[in-house]
């Protein structure tokens, strides 16, 4: 039987009209072979446009259809159940991309309406070999996993938990909380981290459809949207939480004394601790007992803690869970300014970071000239940008939270020390949020001066430290002195992004962190179905767009949990047995995990739930054994055949 197929070219406003003769192409597409109608209307994605096609589907009873348009990634799901509703079969549709392949990259209106004419001709060759193809469902396991305990992370499993579903909340550190349990404010309302953070993970500890599982990392995922496996290694805490009382004896009883990384190292703990927002628990690299199963200390924390509370008996536990959905909320972690040696971080005691101001105004009684010294603050500078927006570092990005940062601690300066010189040095003020200008506004009415420049040196003189900087406003060289230095550091990815990335087959940007699909289209999903990120492990962001992404992360979650079931693409590759030689090479290459070699015959196979319908695995097959449905030899060969 022949084809009797249909064409359909979009103006798209002017989009395509302006470039590309309409008429002159849909007379062409009249005389392509099989071609029964051929039309054009401004708006083919439009009611009206869609009409045009049902219509001459059930009157003219056409087989096929090529829709001359924009990218099939932005209109083939609505053309496709255009002439679905008709009772064609979905995957019997072609698109020919005319705008962002022709009219948009060509001037001449001769050239882009023959280029054209290629393309629909192109299109029509292979639609006339295209078959059938029959849409699948598979069943959902109705849980969520969701990687990473900060504010992202906690946040999405809490919606996906009241919503009904079960979450698992897995966490690399044994507290709840991530990188803003480090803050002490949040601008530009200025209220208490802790007054916001505390009730959130009370509700997540206490909710009964999550299980918090800290001091764990995820060791390995298989499976597919729907039905994933998780493998998670949670570490010992060697503290029983049930008996501990939180008297703090164990700790005066630690010999060993480290750096609190909480803290950025400024000041220290023992190897026993309480973790913030948490429990007591051993730091098993730092404990002489886990190490090396001697203590020197007498008495021995455990001799002194009357609940028997510590337990070195413990060890690392491994479970496997399945769940229907995976959210990444691993976060970020801040530029190392070390990489800046030339503003003075490490070789100066009074240059600090962004993040050690924090910690120091949270403890105030720290925050007095030297560490420990009774001076008051009279000159502070707050340098911007730092590793942000910045060619030398690699780092080109803005980190969107660093100008808003500045303010922050400057207003804060303010009011603990009013007489104090407060100068913020900027390359540009991006205070882009809700608020945030106002905020900013605030900030230099009450005495902060800010200087557009780069800063090029800090060095100290005598006991002040010394901001070298070029004030670019007066295109001049200026020197600021201040008892402090604060650097404003930005976001960067995480160093087990890689890890991450690589155990979920997630690509990442080329700026290290893990890629959306579409920036502004589909903001949370990757390239595997089933996997949605969340935070900053996608970019920097403020808290504000974090909860807002989080919340979006657990919105797509729940889509497959809530039905039951997800439908699974037909346009994938198969193998044929036959043929296949059960070499493996179709295995390395796809990026996706898909064929695997049978146990039994040492054939191939492919898992149509993992398939994306790349084409790697047939044009890298010496056999010619797999195939992938809807680019087929025989069609992709018409194509070709249609443009000599």
């Amino acid at each position: 039987m022949r084809p009797k197929i249909g064409v359909y070219i979009c103006h798209c406003g002017l989009n395509i009209a302006n470039t590309i003769d309409i008429e002159a192409v849909r007379d062409f597409a009249k005389t392509l072979p099989n071609v029964a109608a051929a039309r054009n209307y401004t708006y083919m994605c439009s009611d009206p446009g869609q009409a045009l096609i049902t219509n001459d589907i059930k009157e003219l009873g056409l087989t096929h259809v090529v829709v001359a348009s924009c990218s099939p990634r932005m209109h083939e799901p609505t053309f496709r159940a255009t002439i679905q509703k008709a009772g064609l079969n979905p995957y019997v549709l072609e698109m020919a991309n005319i705008r962002e392949q022709c009219s948009w990259v060509h001037a001449d209106k001769k050239f882009a309406t023959l280029k054209a004419m290629d393309l629909i001709a192109s299109a029509v060759a292979k639609v006339a070999w295209l078959v059938p193809l029959q849409e699948r469902e598979v069943g959902v396991t109705q849980s969520a996993l969701v990687i990473g305990g900060g504010i992202a992370g906690m946040q999405a499993a809490l919606d996906i938990a009241d919503a009904g579903f079960k979450a698992i909340l897995v966490e690399k550190q044994p507290y709840l909380g991530g990188r803003v349990a480090q803050l002490n404010t949040t601008f530009p309302t200025m209220e208490r981290i802790s007054d916001l953070l505390a009730p959130i993970v009370k509700r997540v500890s206490e909710h009964p459809n999550i299980r918090v599982m800290t001091n764990a990392d995820v060791q390995k995922v298989d499976g597919y949207v729907g039905n994933f496996r998780a493998t998670i290694c949670q570490r010992p805490t060697f503290v029983d939480a049930t008996k501990c009382d939180a008297c703090g004896k164990c700790i005066d009883a630690c010999p060993v004394i480290v750096p609190d990384s909480f803290d950025t190292n400024l000041t220290t703990r023992r190897a026993i601790y309480r973790a913030p927002n948490s429990k007591f628990v051993v730091d098993e690299s730092a404990c002489r007992y886990v190490q090396d199963r001697v203590c020197m200390s007498e008495p021995h924390c455990t001799t002194v803690c009357s609940r028997n509370a510590i337990d070195f008996s413990q060890t690392e536990t491994t479970k496997e869970i399945n769940i229907g959905a995976i959210i990444v909320a691993t976060g970020a972690s801040t530029f190392d300014a070390m990489a800046k040696p030339e503003l003075g971080f490490g070789a100066y005691p009074n240059v600090i970071t962004s993040l050690q101001f924090e910690r120091l105004v949270e403890r105030p009684d720290r925050f007095r000239g030297s560490f420990g010294a009774e001076k008051p603050v009279r000159s502070i500078v707050f340098i911007s940008c730092v590793g942000s927006r910045d060619k030398t570092t690699g780092n080109t990005y803005c980190s969107r939270i660093c100008c808003m940062v500045n303010a922050k601690q400057a207003h804060l300066v303010k009011e603990k020390f009013p007489d104090a010189k407060v100068t913020v040095f900027y390359a540009d003020v991006r205070a882009f949020g809700k608020g945030h200008e106002e905020f900013y506004d605030t900030v230099r009415k009450e005495g902060v001066r800010y200087r557009r420049g780069y800063v090029s040196e800090v060095y100290q003189r005598g006991e002040k430290m010394i901001v070298r900087a070029e004030d670019t406003l007066i295109q001049k060289p200026i020197e600021v002195e201040a008892d402090w230095v604060v650097l404003g550091i930005g976001l960067t990815p995480r160093a087990e992004t890689d890890e991450i990335a690589n155990l979920l087959s997630l690509p990442r940007s080329g700026d290290g962190f893990l890629l959306e699909i579409h920036p502004k289209l589909r903001p949370v999903e990757t390239a595997v179905d089933g996997v949605f990120l969340a935070g900053t492990c996608q970019g920097p962001k403020d808290m504000v767009d974090t909860i807002a992404q989080a919340r979006a992360a657990a919105s797509s979650a729940l889509a497959p949990l809530c039905r039951g079931k997800v439908k699974i693409e037909s346009a994938t590759a198969s193998v044929n047995e036959e043929v296949c030689a059960g070499c493996g090479i179709c295995v390395a290459t796809c990026p996706y995990g898909a064929p695997a070699l049978k146990t039994r015959t040492g054939k191939a196979r492919v898992n149509a739930v993992l398939c994306k319908g790349c084409g790697s695995c047939e044009a890298a097959c010496p056999s010619k054994a797999i195939q992938v449905m809807q680019f087929t030899p025989r069609q992709i060969l018409s194509q070709v055949m249609a443009l000599t």
